[in-house]
């Protein structure tokens, strides 16, 4: 649902990039409630389970015929100050389909990392100095705003927070609104305060980008390629008092990605520009996707049959799929971009064994019990589900709520 909500913002930022207006507003959205089953067509089921990651993030659980599979999406198997972490049911799954942005990266402590976040920003506005923090619109932002705003309010600091004009602060608007999404500990203290009604943070406007006094600027988008954030860059960078800290994951060829990279002193914006970088740049791993124990955590927890990796960097991939496959016994592939792979389903098969084995079992009233057959699975998976038997049917295992879907349609042929 949130992510219905979001969508005109998100779709008016995209219109930035010259996308058709008419192709982009002409796609039909339906929103979807988490765990809630939805029967697509006579082929194919779907259900939603919470991700983590971003206010409104779900993976999916996908059924077609006897075929079951997950893409995840973007996801995170840590809870942080404003999210949960990513749930969902022990499943029988032929195939997961998952990111791997983080495939052989393992995170310190979520507090430790936050403490010598914290430590950075004080020394520099202490200092005089000034702040940029390039982040995305939605979700690192306001994760750092609870963050500092907790800080400043601890440490009684009244150097100015600022959200750049435009996207953020249109975002942050509408996470006030959404908080049955968010962690517990917000939904639990929401009654005497919302958590992202911040008192420090302030709207910042283009004409006080080279204005005095130290400050803390969130700007947009989070890898620096361009936007306000590059815009701010350039100005603050060339000073040795201020400070540029990244907080996620950024993609090679970015200004982001060559800070993180070597922190060399000069650094090429384009063909025709060359910026001297005297600022300190500091990197923090604050990125909402799932680091690769938690890869890990998820693949062990649903025991697919296959398991494919997407949404990373070739060389970590091929790493994590040997990792796979070394301590599940998972057949895992981490195919390119454009590529085809045939994964075979796998079925749940039911052997009988009866000394009346021409009888109907499934139908008969009269028959004796003593002759049931004993049922052997083919699986030695647990799952969670309700055992159902249609007459002329094979016999199977599903969701509850996929259950209560096979007792409606009756209803509906009425």
């Amino acid at each position: 649902m949130p992510l219905g909500i979001l969508a005109p913002v998100l779709v008016l930022t995209l219109l930035k990039f010259e996308l058709c207006a008419t192709v982009v507003l002409g796609i039909l959205v339906i929103a979807v409630d988490l765990r809630q089953t939805v029967q697509v067509d006579e082929d194919l089921q779907i259900r939603a389970y919470y991700a983590g990651h971003v206010i409104g993030a779900a993976m999916f659980y996908a059924k077609v015929g006897d075929a079951e599979m997950v893409y995840t999406g973007d996801y995170n198997m840590t809870p942080d100050r404003h999210l949960g972490a990513a749930q969902i049911d022990r499943l029988r799954l032929d195939l997961l389909i998952t990111e791997s942005t983080y495939a052989t990266t393992i995170r310190d402590s979520r507090y430790a990392r936050e403490r010598e976040f914290l430590k950075a920003v004080h020394k520099c506005v202490s200092s005089g100095g000034k702040v940029l923090i390039p982040t995305f619109a939605v979700g690192r932002a306001q994760e750092l705003c609870i963050l500092l705003e907790d800080y400043w309010e601890r440490m009684n600091l009244k150097v100015p927070i600022y959200f750049s004009a435009g996207l953020t602060v249109q975002v942050n608007a509408y996470y006030k609104m959404l908080i049955s999404w968010t962690s517990q500990k917000i939904k639990d203290t929401y009654s005497k305060h919302n958590a992202f009604d911040f008192k420090n943070v302030q709207k910042f406007e283009r004409s006080m980008i080279n204005a005095p006094g130290p400050c803390v600027l969130f700007a947009t988008p989070g890898m620096i390629s361009g936007g306000f954030s590059l815009e701010v860059f350039k100005q603050w960078a060339v000073s040795e008092n201020n400070l540029v800290t990244l907080p996620g994951y950024c993609m090679a060829g970015t200004i982001g990605h060559k800070l993180m990279s070597d922190k060399r002193a000069k650094v090429d914006l384009d063909a025709n520009t060359r910026i001297d970088v005297r600022c300190q740049v500091h990197q923090l791993a604050f990125s909402p996707h799932t680091d690769s124990k938690g890869i890990m955590d998820l693949v062990n927890f649903l025991a697919p049959k296959h398991v494919i990796l997407v949404h990373g960097e070739k060389h970590k991939m091929a790493s994590l799929k040997e990792k796979i496959h070394s301590e599940f016994g998972i057949q895992c592939y981490d195919p390119a971009n454009n590529e085809t792979i045939c994964i075979p389903s796998t079925h749940i098969h039911l052997r009988l064994r009866s000394k009346c084995s021409s009888v109907d079992i499934c139908n008969s009233s009269t028959i004796d019990k003593s002759l049931m057959p004993m049922l052997q699975v083919e699986d030695e998976r647990v799952s969670e589900g309700v055992f159902v038997v249609e007459k002329g049917k094979k016999a199977k295992i599903v969701h509850k709520d996929e259950l209560l879907l096979m007792l409606e349609e009756p209803k509906h042929e009425q």
